[in-house]
């Protein structure tokens, strides 16, 4: 069975910082791209950031862009969102995803329906 488990959400005030994790199992997402949306209540599921299959390509959505940064270390199978300079508007689900179809792409999908793998969603909620 495939598993995609984030780990790492919380409650924290504006200004501060989380690191959300994205423990993969069941196949091997080393050559595949991983992504992280997110959803708010009330809105569409969005991209925030991704990474190819061997890190050297990354897409950030411009809510995030020097405040998040996406990591990946395939040894462990896992996926990392580092956010810093947290806002209100950053409270949402944050969920994990892999692109189990296209093996060693250059570079990630921004679109939720390019993955299709998902995790279960780590709640984050920045309080001002």
């Amino acid at each position: 069975q495939v598993r995609l488990v984030e780990s790492g959400g919380g409650l924290v005030q504006a200004g501060g910082s989380l690191r959300l994790s994205c423990a993969t199992s069941g196949r091997t997402f080393r050559g595949y791209a991983m992504g992280w949306f997110r959803q708010a209540p009330g809105k569409e599921r969005a991209f925030v950031a991704g990474v190819n299959w061997n890190g050297d390509t990354i897409y950030y959505a411009d809510s995030g862009k020097g405040r998040f940064t996406i990591s990946r270390d395939n040894a462990k199978n896992t996926v990392y969102l580092e956010m810093n300079s947290l806002k209100p508007e950053d409270t949402a689900v944050y969920y994990c995803a892999a692109d189990g179809r296209h093996f060693q792409p250059t570079s990630p999908p921004t679109r939720a329906n390019e993955y299709d793998y998902w995790g279960q969603g780590a709640k984050v909620t920045v309080s001002s």
